[in-house]
């Protein structure tokens, strides 16, 4: 299940790198700066469900908060 986490945050942080055009360090950074790397780890069992669309908005939603 952990390679499975791992394949899915990388996805997530390569899907919003592109959505909001930066590097992929720039958006991991951003994300573990604002809690969305933390978002995706503790909430993979329900965000992994979702279609990415769906993922990115609710990380959206969280890194927003921050």
């Amino acid at each position: 299940m952990i390679q499975n986490k791992v394949k899915y945050i990388n996805y997530c942080v390569s899907c919003f790198s592109k959505q909001y055009d930066m590097s992929l360090l720039e958006a991991y950074n951003y994300l573990e700066r604002y809690g969305g790397i933390a978002f995706l780890d503790e909430c993979y069992a329900a965000e992994h469900l979702l279609s990415i669309e769906e993922a990115l908005r609710d990380l959206d939603g969280r890194v927003a908060k921050s």
